[in-house]
């Protein structure tokens, strides 16, 4: 912590540092673009980098907030980094602060040196200024693209000639004057003794800064703030509050004498429950790429501390809607008034969430691709519903055995086998009591191995999670 409150001081972000980042998807401003930019630069500096690569850094950035940015990066390179930087169109007191300066034309060197000496280098092969004071990095730009509107007339230049031309002087010239330099100060360089000061060397047995449980506790609380508005907001919320709801109304207080009608809502709390779950998951990983193939190149955590601090922050996101809408549906929906009926489908219920999480997180890490992982959710659920149990009843032998793949045929099979136990009875005819069980939708289900099932969708549970961590790791490898 002591390193994160040092980067934090020495790129001025004291004041914001307890406010959200935001911009981009988010749905609030967050902070500024400045600031945005320099906590970008402060991700990196978390491993204390020896080389620092950063790609246009004051695009989009007014004047004085460029300048403080790059004022920043010279910080960092007076602290003995190296730091490599492309930049757009600087001012002339952001060139200052440059060191060494490299430009290309049409992808071929024609300077490379000490920033302080390219406008000596190029009056020295007659590209001289037609006035005082001009901004370095803008002559040595539109000398780049071929432009001499603003160079001296004399003998050496003829400004008649076209830009192609203009570029191949410049590049001729860097090859016949700078590049034997070059080459020579790097043999040298190569010829030394080889001795590093810049930044803090980590040898492959120490490669990570952080412990696992360090990394895993911020990534969980990070991951806790980030989430909290997505998975409570307010459409959401409505989404959840309406359905159970209006499943309540529909099967306002139930006769418990007519069971298709109660079978039916526990069928539908399985369907809603897998379709719900699922879908939202689908885009954890994809959305989450592009962060996490930066964030793990800069060597900034384990694969499996930010996968586990995921798993862990998903559970109070994804467990307490549907533990809300079951406690609604349930007793509006009149099924059987014991608390512990309705503790174990509570608990059946959330356990058929997040295995219909663990699918989804399967689909997303091997396709990467919302819309084709969307596409083959919607298949693989369409089959699921199918083969649940509910529909169809007497499935030929040479495709019944899709209903073993089908969680929501194990979740169907702990609800009815939970609501109605072994001696339980119902009013089957005038003053006539039958069996439960022996009703033909629940007696078809076979409920006398109902440990079995949990043990199944306990293997689901534990494997589809398997299987997204390791598509997770080759896709990120890839």
């Amino acid at each position: 912590m002591e390193h994160v409150e040092m980067i934090i001081s020495e790129l001025g972000l004291s004041r914001c540092r307890n406010s959200p980042v935001g911009g981009g998807t988010a749905l609030f401003r967050g902070i500024s673009g400045g600031e945005r930019k320099r906590v970008s630069i402060g991700q990196e500096m978390l491993i204390n980098p020896s080389l620092l690569l950063l790609d246009e850094p004051t695009s989009g950035l007014d004047a004085t907030t460029a300048q403080r940015i790059v004022a920043v990066l010279r910080s960092l390179a007076s602290g003995g980094r190296t730091v490599v930087t492309t930049i757009h169109q600087p001012s002339s007191r952001l060139y200052r602060m440059f060191d060494k300066v490299v430009a290309l034309s049409d992808g071929y060197p024609i300077y490379s040196g000490q920033a302080g000496r390219v406008m000596d280098y190029l009056e020295s092969v007659g590209f001289v200024p037609a006035f005082n004071f001009v901004n370095p990095a803008d002559f040595l730009l539109d000398l780049a693209n071929g432009i001499v509107a603003d160079v001296k007339p004399n003998d050496k230049i003829d400004h008649h000639e076209d830009q192609a031309s203009i570029k191949q002087s410049l590049v001729s010239s860097y090859k016949k004057n700078l590049y034997p330099l070059l080459k020579e100060e790097i043999q040298q360089n190569t010829r030394g003794p080889t001795s590093f000061t810049t930044g803090t060397h980590r040898s492959s047995e120490n490669q990570w800064t952080t412990t696992w449980w360090e990394q895993f506790k911020v990534l969980l609380k990070r991951s806790l703030k980030e989430r909290r508005h997505e998975s409570y907001s307010g459409l959401r919320i409505f989404q959840v509050l309406s359905v159970s709801i209006l499943s309540g109304l529909l099967w306002w207080h139930s006769d418990p004498s007519h069971i298709q009608d109660q079978v039916g809502l526990l069928f539908f709390f399985s369907i809603f429950w897998g379709f719900f779950p699922l879908f939202n998951s689908i885009f954890a990983f994809p959305l989450d790429r592009p962060m996490l193939m930066k964030e793990r190149s800069s060597g900034m955590y384990h694969l499996s501390s930010y996968y586990v601090a995921r798993m862990v922050g998903d559970l109070p996101m994804e467990l307490v809607l549907p533990t809300i809408f079951v406690t609604i549906a349930y007793w509006m929906g009149g099924l059987k008034p014991s608390l512990v009926t309705f503790v174990l489908t509570l608990l059946i219920m959330l356990f058929n969430v997040l295995v219909s999480q663990g699918i989804g997180l399967a689909l997303g890490a091997i396709l990467m691709d919302v819309k084709q992982a969307t596409t083959l959710a919607s298949v693989t659920m369409l089959v699921f519903l199918l083969a649940g149990g509910y529909y169809v009843q007497q499935m030929p032998s040479f495709i019944a055995w899709l209903k073993y793949i089908s969680f929501s045929h194990y979740c169907y099979k702990l609800l009815v086998g939970v609501q109605y136990s072994v001696n339980e009875v119902y009013e089957c005819g005038p003053g006539l009591h039958c069996r439960a069980r022996d009703f033909p939708a629940i007696k078809f289900l076979g409920l006398d191995s109902m440990w079995a099932d949990v043990a199944v969708l306990a293997i689901m549970l534990i494997g589809y999670r398997v299987v997204a961590y390791l598509a997770l790791r080759m896709g990120l490898h890839h």
